[in-house]
């Protein structure tokens, strides 16, 4: 059973980790991407911060919680603290277990937890207003 948590600075690049561990039958990837609105205003990008100490150790003790709360084999969190631009991935969960059912309710689990719980904020990026000409 192992954990990994990272936040790293600006958005996540791609997911190079496709496989599962030894035994393992599933192997579930959420990833969140800032979307180009927030709420019905358009957005070019989120800003995000973090109160850093706390949020790595909390997503680091939610993670250990749902790997022995639903038997799981390997999970892994990265979040994103600075700009995110819009169309770019902020957030990446990755759920290794024995089957579907259990990793399936911890990434549900995991992910309603640390927006209420987690020390993550995140602010709009208006659109620069258009000139006209």
């Amino acid at each position: 059973m192992s954990v990994d948590v990272t936040i790293v600075q600006g958005p996540l690049g791609p997911d190079t980790r496709s496989t599962g561990e030894l035994g393992s039958g599933a192997v579930l990837t959420f990833e969140g991407v800032v979307r180009p609105t927030e709420g019905s205003a358009p957005i070019s990008a989120l800003d995000y911060d973090a109160y850093l100490p706390m949020a790595e150790t909390m997503l680091a003790e939610l993670a250990q919680d749902m790997v022995e709360r639903h038997e799981l084999m390997a999970i892994e969190v990265e979040h994103s603290v600075g700009r995110v631009g819009a169309g770019e991935t902020s957030f990446r969960l990755r759920v290794v277990s024995e089957h579907r059912a259990e990793g399936l309710a911890a990434a549900d689990e995991f992910i309603t937890k640390m927006k209420q719980d987690v020390p993550l904020f995140k602010v709009p990026v208006e659109l620069p207003a258009q000139v006209e000409s």
